[in-house]
């Protein structure tokens, strides 16, 4: 008898479908998987005799050929276990084929027959709700992650066995109930820092209001412990809360990734993620021979925050230039490719110079101006010109950071940030920020005026700016007039714009 069983692949946050076909036939026992399965796959023959067995099923005598179709893509995991098993119970009739038509199946299989948890569980319910499936198998651990999504069943049993009772009708399980992703903001906010605990670096914590409100880039320059770390991590506290649609996005890229738990089903707040310098330039954009998501895509939503910036390696930096502009990572393969997202906001921060106390008027550099310029030249020109604001933070001795009263807190700032996007989408587009602009879009939204274009045009041959950096400043000086509710670009905002991008002696 021939079963078939509706399960999925990714490519990389995209589910595709895969069919198991199972065929028992005459000839000699034999259990043969085909349909390009990779190691893990075909040691699922393994798992599943070994779990089938011990809940009770014998496989018949008979040459087994299990089919996964389409058979020109590979399959990757260990998600197809259970499919597997399931596609042998149908051939052996020990559950009808019809039961199988409207679902779709995903899971591992342990040797005693209980499920456990696979990667990419919440792409394959996004799959399952677009092509109008009844209901989703996941295993126990994974269901409240699928049952985020709306207006799908998920049924998520804990053993082999649960599931059979479930297809025969003899003990039917509940479909998992969700609980939001209202449940989850108040747990994971705890870890971000809020932007009263910064005192004094005015300058800067306007900036990171105008990179909140426009969603620009930033870099950072001053010495250890003028508070550029404190400022980055503050940046998410002044974004927006997500969308359900933008939780889903991040949460479908950190379930692929493998980085969801079974407490937290979600992420809820926007990512912050601030790899370590000795990270290579696969775990930066992602990769590997199984394309996987890197820390841009991590960020995807959010903040990626590159703290000692010129300690990076250089070809790792370097391919951040294509993801900044794009906002997609494409990773191609010799035996597949994969698209990841990667819409973020990089805030990277670095020390004037290798002591870290050029300009420092409470320390004396101890730097020759040789090694200066060869650690600034580790940040190539096509790096800096992508990033929007050069941002000074001098240092702030003790005895004023004690007398300086408590700033506004994140919350505060963020009502401004959330009325200025919200005169860009009605401007611009839903969901279209100030840094995308670009062309005749960037023409019509951010028109300058005589005075305007004169200072712009000034500023560009003394500072030598490239077109880049002019389409920049401009995008820049729109948001800061979206902050001051103000419809033209007046000469002040381009003005401010242009005092972001100088960056002081800090940032050379």
């Amino acid at each position: 008898m021939l079963a078939r069983i509706n399960t999925i692949a990714l490519e990389g946050v995209r589910a595709v479908p895969v069919e198991v076909e199972v065929d028992l036939s005459r000839g000699l026992p034999a259990l043969s998987i085909v349909g390009l399965p990779e190691a893990t796959v075909r040691e699922a023959k393994d798992r599943v005799r070994a779990a089938l067995s011990n809940c009770g099923f014998k496989l018949p005598t008979r040459r087994i050929t299990i089919n996964l179709a389409p058979a020109h893509l590979p399959k990757v995991g260990s998600s197809y276990d259970l499919p597997i098993a399931l596609g042998l119970l149908v051939a052996m009739e020990k559950i009808p084929q019809k039961q199988m038509e409207s679902r779709v199946v995903l899971g591992e299989l342990s040797l005693d027959g209980r499920l456990r948890p696979i990667t990419g569980a919440l792409p394959a319910a996004l799959y399952a709700r677009q092509e109008r499936f009844a209901e989703l198998i996941v295993p126990l651990d994974n269901g409240m992650e699928a049952a985020l999504t709306p207006e799908l069943a998920v049924v998520a049993p804990e053993t082999l066995l649960d599931l059979v009772r479930h297809l025969l009708d003899e003990t039917p399980l509940q479909p998992v109930v969700s609980t939001g992703l209202k449940a989850w903001l108040g747990e994971e906010s705890r870890l971000i820092r809020d932007m009263s605990e910064v005192k004094g670096q005015e300058h800067a914590k306007q900036s990171l209001e105008v990179v909140a409100a426009g969603g620009h880039n930033l870099i950072m320059s001053g010495p250890p412990g003028s508070g550029k770390t404190l400022l980055a991590r503050c940046l998410p506290g002044l974004l927006p809360e997500m969308t359900l649609d933008e939780a889903l996005e991040v949460t479908a890229i950190h379930s692929v990734a493998g980085l969801l738990h079974a407490g937290r089903p979600i992420v809820g707040l926007r990512p912050f993620r601030s790899p370590h310098h000795t990270s290579s330039q696969v775990a930066l954009v992602g990769g590997g021979s199984i394309p996987r998501p890197g820390e841009v895509s991590l960020a995807h939503r959010g903040v990626l925050f590159l703290d000692e910036i010129p300690e990076f390696g250089r070809t790792a930096l370097e391919v951040l230039r294509e993801p900044l502009e794009a906002r997609e990572v494409s990773i191609s393969r010799a035996a597949r490719s994969a698209v990841f997202p990667a819409d973020f906001q990089l805030v990277a921060a670095f020390n004037p110079c290798p002591c870290g106390h050029l300009g420092n008027p409470y320390r004396a550099c101890r730097c020759s101006p040789v090694r200066i310029e060869q650690y600034r030249a580790r940040l190539s020109g096509p790096l800096m010109d992508r990033i929007d604001l050069h941002v000074e933070v001098p240092p702030v001795p003790a005895e004023t950071l004690i007398a300086l009263p408590t700033g506004e807190s994140s919350a505060d700032i963020r009502q401004r940030v959330v009325a200025a996007r919200e005169r860009q989408y009605a401007r611009n587009g839903l969901g279209i920020l100030n840094a995308t602009l670009d062309g005749k879009v960037l023409e019509r939204h951010a028109p300058l005026d005589e005075e305007s274009q004169s200072l712009l045009l000034n500023a560009g041959r003394k500072l030598a700016f490239s077109a880049r950096t002019h389409n920049r400043l401009r995008r820049v000086a729109r948001t800061i007039a979206d902050l001051a509710d103000s419809a033209p670009i007046q000469v002040g905002h381009l003005a401010e714009a242009i005092q972001y991008r100088v960056g002081g002696r800090y940032s050379g």
